[in-house]
């Protein structure tokens, strides 16, 4: 059980990202990229890179799967 307000991807972690209906997204693996801060929602969030995108993405951790 991870606690509230603990990352559970490390940086450099190859994640599958889940993204809603309303923004589409590259297939394939992302790469996390940064660990940002827990705020007062307690959202554990993430920036993501697919090399397949020009640009980084921000995800939360419900929407990333370990791959590997």
């Amino acid at each position: 059980m991870v606690s509230a307000g603990t990352h559970r991807f490390a940086v450099g972690t190859n994640v599958d990202y889940a993204a809603g209906s309303y923004a589409p997204s590259a297939q394939g693996t992302y790469k996390v990229t940064r660990q940002l801060p827990v705020e007062n929602d307690n959202k554990i969030l993430y920036r993501i890179k697919s090399a397949a995108e020009t640009f980084e993405r921000t995800a939360e951790e419900d929407q990333l799967t370990r791959l590997g």
